[in-house]
C-alpha cells in the first residue's frame, strides 16, 4: 500500500511544480477588453410593464404595437384558426345560432367577453391576443357571433 502512496504522489508533485513556472500573462490592451465585454454582455433584458426600459419603442414597432387593432385584423390574426373551423368545439364565424346559445349560458356578450379574457376549456385567455384590450375583444366577439 506504501508504494502505491508513493507511486501516486509522483505525478502530484510533478503537476503542482509545474504549475508553478507559469509567467503572468501581459494586460489586455484596450480594444480586446472592450471586445471581451462585448461578447459578455447579455443577449436580452427583461422590462417590467410601466417602467421605463431602454429599447422597448424598436420591441413594440417591430411587435406591430400601438393603435387600435380593428376586429377584422384581430379574427385574421387570432381568432380564425379556431373559430373558422369550429376546432375542439369553438364556435364558428358567422354561425349567429351557436354563438347566441352560448351566450344564453353564459350571460350575453359580457358573459362571452368574460370567458374570452379568462380563457375557456382550450382557448387561451385572450384568444392568444394578450395587448387586445377588452374592447377590442368585444368587437372582434361582435363581428364573429352577428350578436
Amino acid at each position: 500500500m506504501n508504494l502505491i502512496m508513493k507511486m501516486l504522489a509522483v505525478p502530484a508533485i510533478v503537476l503542482a511544480l509545474g504549475g508553478c513556472g507559469q509567467k503572468a500573462e501581459p494586460p489586455v490592451s484596450k480594444t480586446a477588453s472592450d471586445a471581451i465585454a462585448q461578447r459578455l454582455d447579455p443577449v436580452g433584458k427583461v422590462c417590467v410593464q410601466g417602467e421605463e426600459c431602454k429599447g422597448m419603442a424598436v420591441a413594440a414597432t417591430a411587435g406591430g404595437g400601438g393603435g387600435a387593432k380593428t376586429p377584422d385584423a384581430i379574427i385574421a390574426k387570432h381568432c380564425n384558426a379556431c373559430h373558422g373551423t369550429g376546432l375542439l368545439g369553438a364556435p364558428k364565424i358567422g354561425d349567429t345560432a351557436a354563438w347566441k346559445d352560448r351566450a344564453d349560458h353564459q350571460g350575453g356578450l359580457d358573459g362571452i367577453l368574460a370567458k374570452a379574457i379568462t380563457g375557456i376549456n382550450s382557448m387561451p385567455p385572450k384568444g392568444t391576443c394578450a395587448d387586445c384590450s377588452d374592447d377590442e375583444l368585444k368587437g372582434a366577439i361582435k363581428k364573429m357571433s352577428g350578436l
